[in-house]
Protein backbone atom coordinates (compact mmCIF):
# COMPACT_ATOMS: atom_id res chain seq x y z
CA UNK A 1 0.00 0.00 0.00
CA UNK A 2 1.48 3.14 -0.61
CA UNK A 3 1.52 6.51 1.57
CA UNK A 4 -0.81 8.17 -1.06
CA UNK A 5 -3.23 5.56 -0.77
CA UNK A 6 -2.68 5.57 3.53
CA UNK A 7 -3.71 9.12 3.41
CA UNK A 8 -6.89 8.95 1.26
CA UNK A 9 -7.71 6.61 3.36
CA UNK A 10 -7.12 8.57 6.62
CA UNK A 11 -8.91 11.24 4.89
CA UNK A 12 -11.68 9.45 4.07
CA UNK A 13 -12.47 7.91 7.38
CA UNK A 14 -11.63 11.59 9.25
CA UNK A 15 -14.79 13.13 6.94
CA UNK A 16 -16.92 10.01 6.72
CA UNK A 17 -16.89 9.46 10.42
CA UNK A 18 -16.93 13.09 11.06
CA UNK A 19 -20.34 13.49 8.69
CA UNK A 20 -22.08 10.62 9.40
CA UNK A 21 -21.87 11.86 13.42
CA UNK A 22 -23.39 15.28 12.48
CA UNK A 23 -26.46 13.27 11.73
CA UNK A 24 -26.49 11.16 14.62
CA UNK A 25 -24.73 13.36 17.18
CA UNK A 26 -26.62 16.49 15.58
CA UNK A 27 -27.56 18.45 18.85
CA UNK A 28 -24.01 17.78 20.23
CA UNK A 29 -22.84 19.62 17.02
CA UNK A 30 -25.64 22.22 16.97
CA UNK A 31 -24.21 23.04 20.38
CA UNK A 32 -20.93 23.91 19.20
CA UNK A 33 -21.64 26.64 16.23
CA UNK A 34 -20.68 29.51 17.49
CA UNK A 35 -22.92 31.77 18.70
CA UNK A 36 -22.55 34.68 16.00
CA UNK A 37 -23.76 32.24 13.34
CA UNK A 38 -26.94 31.95 12.17
CA UNK A 39 -28.89 28.81 11.46
CA UNK A 40 -26.68 26.64 13.48
CA UNK A 41 -29.07 22.98 12.87
CA UNK A 42 -28.60 24.25 8.80
CA UNK A 43 -25.09 24.92 8.91
CA UNK A 44 -24.18 21.18 10.84
CA UNK A 45 -26.14 19.45 8.41
CA UNK A 46 -24.88 20.95 5.37
CA UNK A 47 -21.69 20.48 6.62
CA UNK A 48 -22.05 16.82 7.29
CA UNK A 49 -23.57 16.19 3.36
CA UNK A 50 -20.06 18.06 2.26
CA UNK A 51 -17.82 16.03 4.62
CA UNK A 52 -19.26 13.06 3.44
CA UNK A 53 -19.84 13.99 -0.31
CA UNK A 54 -15.88 15.15 -0.12
CA UNK A 55 -15.16 11.44 1.79
CA UNK A 56 -16.49 10.05 -1.27
CA UNK A 57 -14.94 12.60 -3.67
CA UNK A 58 -11.39 12.09 -3.49
CA UNK A 59 -12.04 8.34 -4.21
CA UNK A 60 -13.23 9.19 -7.60
CA UNK A 61 -10.22 10.14 -10.01
CA UNK A 62 -11.83 12.86 -12.28
CA UNK A 63 -13.22 14.53 -8.90
CA UNK A 64 -10.52 13.64 -6.53
CA UNK A 65 -8.41 17.36 -7.05
CA UNK A 66 -11.72 19.58 -6.90
CA UNK A 67 -13.03 17.27 -3.57
CA UNK A 68 -9.78 17.62 -2.20
CA UNK A 69 -9.57 21.37 -2.24
CA UNK A 70 -13.34 21.16 -1.04
CA UNK A 71 -12.49 19.38 1.93
CA UNK A 72 -9.23 21.97 2.52
CA UNK A 73 -12.25 24.64 2.50
CA UNK A 74 -14.38 22.71 4.99
CA UNK A 75 -11.86 22.25 7.36
CA UNK A 76 -11.03 26.26 7.27
CA UNK A 77 -14.55 27.01 7.41
CA UNK A 78 -15.15 24.79 10.34
CA UNK A 79 -12.06 26.26 12.41
CA UNK A 80 -14.17 29.02 14.02
CA UNK A 81 -16.52 26.28 16.01
CA UNK A 82 -13.25 24.54 16.86
CA UNK A 83 -12.37 27.44 18.32
CA UNK A 84 -15.00 28.49 19.82
CA UNK A 85 -14.64 25.13 21.52
CA UNK A 86 -11.18 25.45 22.32
CA UNK A 87 -11.45 29.08 24.33
CA UNK A 88 -14.28 27.71 26.16
CA UNK A 89 -12.88 24.01 27.07
CA UNK A 90 -14.85 24.28 30.47
CA UNK A 91 -17.88 23.54 28.18
CA UNK A 92 -16.82 20.61 27.09
CA UNK A 93 -15.20 18.68 30.21
CA UNK A 94 -15.58 15.23 28.45
CA UNK A 95 -13.10 16.06 25.67
CA UNK A 96 -11.00 18.12 27.90
CA UNK A 97 -8.80 21.71 26.58
CA UNK A 98 -5.42 19.76 25.93
CA UNK A 99 -7.43 17.92 23.04
CA UNK A 100 -9.04 20.51 22.30
CA UNK A 101 -6.21 22.96 21.47
CA UNK A 102 -4.58 19.74 20.06
CA UNK A 103 -7.13 19.63 17.27
CA UNK A 104 -6.48 22.89 16.52
CA UNK A 105 -3.18 22.69 16.33
CA UNK A 106 -3.91 19.60 14.13
CA UNK A 107 -5.73 21.55 11.35
CA UNK A 108 -3.08 22.81 9.47
CA UNK A 109 -1.49 19.43 9.40
CA UNK A 110 -4.99 17.93 8.41
CA UNK A 111 -5.15 20.34 5.65
CA UNK A 112 -1.34 19.12 4.32
CA UNK A 113 -2.49 15.99 4.28
CA UNK A 114 -5.76 16.28 2.19
CA UNK A 115 -3.58 18.53 -0.07
CA UNK A 116 -0.66 15.82 -0.29
CA UNK A 117 -3.07 12.98 -0.52
CA UNK A 118 -5.48 14.70 -3.52
CA UNK A 119 -2.82 16.75 -6.05
CA UNK A 120 -1.93 15.61 -8.94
Amino acid sequence: MTWRRLALGFVTAWFLIGGVFHFTATPAFVSIVPPYAPWPLFWVLFTGVCEIAGAIGIWIPKLRRIAGWALIVLTICVTPANLEMALHAERYPAIGAGVLWLRMAFQPVLIWIIWWATRR
